[in-house]
This record gives C-alpha cells, structure tokens and sequence, in this order.
C-alpha cells in the first residue's frame, strides 16, 4: 500500500512538473485571445501617419511557412488594392514581439497582413458602416484562410467591429516613396506629388471644401473615388519640396492627417 501511494505521489509530481514546464515555454500568458479587462477609451487614437520607412530586416522573408502553408512577401506594397474579412487581436499578444521586432501594442493603430511588406500604411473601410482607419502593418497574420487582415484592438473599436470580431472591409495602401528616390526623378521630372486632405463619403461637401483651398493655396484639386469613399487631394504639383512644405502648412491649418502621395 505505501509502494501505491509513493507511486502516486511520484506521478503527480511529474504531471505538475510537465504543467509548469508547459506553461514556462509557452509564448503567450494566456491561451484564448479576449478584449482588455479595462480598456482606456481609444476613440481618440489617432490615425496611423504615413511617412517613408524602409522595410525592417525582420518579417520580410520572401517566403515563409506557418501551419504547413507557404506564403509569400511583396516586393512593394506600391498600388496594393483589395477586400476580404478583417479581424483583430488583443489581450493575448498585448506586449509580446510582433513579426518586424516591435512590441504589439492593442492600442495603436497597428495590424498584420501575410503578405505586404513591413512596415506598410493601409487605409482600411469597413464596408457595412462606410467607417476607415490607417493602419501601420508591423506584423504577420492571420493564419486563417477566410482572413485577409488582422487589426488592434484600437483599430477594430474606430471600425465598430469589436462586437462582431470581424467585418468586410477594403484595403488600400498609402505608399510613401523614398524622400531620396523622389529628388532624383524631380531632377528627371518624371515624379508628379498629390496631397491628400480627407476622406469622406460626402461628395458635395467634398466638393465645397475643394473650392475653398483652391482658392486658398492656388493649386489644382482632383476627387478620386473607391467604394463609395471619396479622397480629396490637392495637386499635382511638380516640385517634392514645395508639396512638402504645402502639406505640412495644411497640417498646421486643420488638417492635420494630410500627407504626400507621389505619382
């Protein structure tokens, strides 16, 4: 009878054992993704700001392979268009590595792709209620067939898809060219610059509003159209420096989610 209960005593030292070593090599604190216990109100957060960043080291392999399946890496994320299902991530992954090196951070307007090049800008709409954010893609995922993008917790809130866990959206990548490359082509003039103002689904307003800095910085404006959801964007002007200057005065004068696109 003690040999029994010596035996006993000796399996269930060796299941707690495997348990913490378990736990210990886990990644993650927790094993089901979930919305914080206490979320700070993010309605406030800030769009992602696009600016030039040369792709990270980190999360840009050509080719990678997760669950079995290969996937490949872009090139450029230049003229990236494309809809499919969005969904997003939290409390699990909340301070752990994301694929380039960074820290995931829910709060932020951040998400990942499978795909697009690290980092990327993405304008993303959720195509029931007409809402977008920008994005900045820092990460990999979602390794799921039916999923096209996984967004942050602050993301998913500003979409109002947090209590659907997933949404039909559009993408649509803001590219920023390389300062440097466009002062070459300036020099060749093959480069024409845009600035983009505000988005919105009302054109008349739009419309008033494109008038209105016409007039007021004396430049051309142009309306581009995508799923409903109207850009007005000033331009084009020939010269990098002086559409610089001109975005980041429009910055300073009310809008300040302008940025340069370059055509």
């Amino acid at each position: 009878m003690q040999r029994i209960n010596t035996l006993v005593v000796i399996l269930l030292a060796a299941i707690l054992a495997a348990c913490s070593s378990s736990n210990q090599n886990s990644r993650y604190d927790i094993a089901d993704d979930k919305a914080p216990a206490s979320a700070p109100d993010v309605s406030k957060v800030e769009d992602a700001h696009p600016k030039f960043e040369p792709y990270s080291r980190g999360g840009n392999k050509t080719n990678y392979t997760v669950r079995g399946k290969n996937y490949q890496v872009m090139d450029s994320s230049q003229g990236y268009q494309e809809k499919g299902i969005a969904s997003w991530y939290g409390a699990k992954f909340h301070g752990h590595l994301t694929s380039n090196g960074e820290t995931y951070d829910m709060y932020s307007m951040s998400a990942a792709h499978k795909s697009l090049p690290l980092p990327s800008y993405v304008r993303v709409t959720n195509l029931k209620n007409n809402k977008s954010v920008i994005v900045r893609v820092n990460d990999r995922g979602p390794f799921h067939e039916d999923r096209l993008i996984d967004l942050s917790y602050a993301a998913a809130h500003r979409l109002d898809m947090l209590k659907t866990g997933t949404a039909n959206v559009s993408l649509e990548v803001i590219y920023i060219a390389n300062p440097e490359s466009i002062a070459l082509a300036e020099l060749k003039g093959t480069e024409l610059h845009f600035i983009q103002i505000v988005a919105s689904s009302n054109k008349k307003r739009l419309e008033t509003l494109a008038k209105d800095l016409e007039k007021k910085y004396q430049v051309n404006s142009r309306l581009q159209e995508s799923n409903n959801l109207y850009r007005l964007q000033l331009g084009p002007i020939g010269q990098a420096q002086l559409a610089s200057k001109l975005t980041e005065t429009l910055k300073q004068h009310g809008y300040p989610q302008s940025y340069l696109i370059t055509e």
